[in-house]
């Protein structure tokens, strides 16, 4: 964890050590220059040789044209002359990209005339891009409310603190199709960068019909009340249906939230006693 300096300790600091866009963009161009000077995308953009020019990488000689191929979007290549101008869009689209192309370079030449440097032909990609997510999630989480870079290579919002270890925790033993791949989903939903309310509220409703599914072997080990209080929230906080008797005049993106961990920590619970049940009725 990054350790919090004083003044943010004390309450003292400007910002409270969050970043803003101009923040982020400043200290995520830093780090873009440190891992292409150490070769790390060599791989894919190539390099330049005092001898031989420009020794073009799989994206070609053209890096302008392929990062207008990948993001649709003109003026992002070269990223130090453009950065200034991005958006956040650009800028997460930029690091989503760069998490594709990065690699560790592992071995190849020393070029030593004119102090030409290191021309690389062998690369882990896999140990590149631990390293830029590292690099990226240490200045992503202090931007707004928190994001991270997935080992996927994409941008979600951060969990809540102490909440992400649910998410990341073993996979319940339960069904692979009907719970497993529909909480994953749901998780990436409610996570997603640009998630709306709406897509918020559907998340929470396909954990709450995760349950529901859970609803006939819940029965066997839960008492009437309890099975009962776990569809409390969904059913009266206008979450799986629509009437008046509903509560809807609440900070959605608080409770949103709370539900959202509440019944995903349920569904990791729920299906760990059925698990049990099921194996000592197995004895």
């Amino acid at each position: 964890m990054k350790k919090a300096y004083y003044s943010v300790r004390a309450g003292k600091h400007p910002t409270g050590g969050r970043l803003d866009l101009n923040g982020i963009k400043y200290l995520a161009d830093s780090a873009f220059s440190q891992f292409w000077e150490r070769g790390y995308f060599q791989e894919v953009f190539g390099h330049n040789c005092v001898d031989a020019g420009l020794i073009p990488g799989r994206a070609g000689t053209d890096i302008k044209a392929f990062f207008f191929n990948k993001l649709r979007r003109h003026d992002i290549w070269p990223i130090a002359e453009n950065i200034k101008d991005y958006d956040e869009g650009d800028l997460f689209d930029v690091i989503e990209l760069l998490h594709d192309c990065v690699s560790r370079p592992i071995g190849g030449n020393f070029h030593s005339w004119n102090e030409c440097g290191w021309h690389y032909e062998t690369f882990d990609q896999q140990a590149g891009q631990k390293e830029f997510r590292a690099s990226m999630n240490e200045i992503l989480r202090d931007y707004k409310i928190g994001y991270e870079l997935t080992a996927n290579g994409e941008i979600v919002s951060l969990a809540p603190r102490g909440l992400g270890d649910l998410e990341r925790a073993p996979a319940p033993p339960a069904d692979p199709e009907n719970v497993l791949a529909r909480m994953n989903a749901a998780i990436d939903k409610f996570r997603r960068r640009d998630a709306t309310s709406d897509d918020r509220r559907d998340a929470v409703r396909d954990l709450a019909d995760i349950l529901e599914f859970l609803r006939p072997r819940a029965r066997k080990i839960l008492t009437t009340k309890d099975e009962a209080e776990l569809f409390d929230l969904a059913n009266n906080f206008g979450i799986r249906h629509h009437n008046s008797k509903q509560k809807t005049a609440y900070d959605k993106p608080i409770w949103l939230s709370w539900m959202f961990y509440h019944y995903l920590a349920t569904i990791h619970a729920l299906t760990r006693l059925i698990e049990k049940a099921s194996q000592q009725n197995r004895r």
